[in-house]
């Protein structure tokens, strides 16, 4: 298999798979997916920018950045998302599960490939920081998936108490009539 083949078949048939989701879910779970996208593509800047890792093999025109960040990762946190979410511990052993598979197995099957590579590969700490980073970006997702279902947003706080009213609102009678002060007295 070509490396080009590789490419972008983590490119083109994650989203594909979308066709087994229902319409809702799509709606519902992508904006965490252009969320991962976004901050994957910042993160991966940075680690080019500083000189971490390097990309010898990729799509056009995507440039020096991996396809899997615009197919297989955004797809796939839809998915996570669609069978965890609600229930943290078992999104975060599903993320952790996919985290190892990612650090400990595609990326040196990619770096082998000439694909993506590591520029001190050797380094334990390369490995390390990768998995922490990871690990980090899992736990922003989900928070902004809370966020993208109002479980974040702090109840509005009121002012007065509800028993408290201004003078001013005083209740209308059932009729709709206005009582006037001389009404009252008689």
């Amino acid at each position: 298999m070509s490396n080009q083949a590789i490419v972008w078949s983590m490119l083109i048939p994650p989203w594909l798979t979308l066709f087994f989701m229902k319409r809702e879910e799509i709606k519902r779970w992508m904006p965490a997916a252009l969320f991962v996208m976004v901050t994957t593509t910042i993160i991966h800047e940075v680690g080019f920018t500083w000189g971490i890792w390097e990309t010898y093999e990729n799509t056009y025109p995507l440039g020096h950045m991996i396809s899997f960040t615009y197919g297989a990762l955004p797809v796939g946190s839809m998915w996570i998302l669609k069978y965890t979410y609600g229930r943290f511990w078992l999104y975060t052993a599903v993320q952790l599960g996919g985290s190892l598979m990612l650090v400990l197995v595609v990326q040196p099957w990619l770096h082998i490939r000439g694909i993506f590579v590591y520029i001190d590969h050797n380094n334990v700490l390369a490995g390390i920081g990768a998995f922490s980073t990871t690990v980090v970006h899992f736990l922003l997702v989900y928070l902004y998936q809370m966020w993208q279902d109002e479980g974040l947003v702090l109840p509005e706080r009121k002012r007065f108490s509800e028993n408290l009213q201004p003078a001013v609102a005083k209740p209308l009678p059932h009729d709709g009539k206005e009582v006037s002060s001389q009404d009252k007295d008689e």
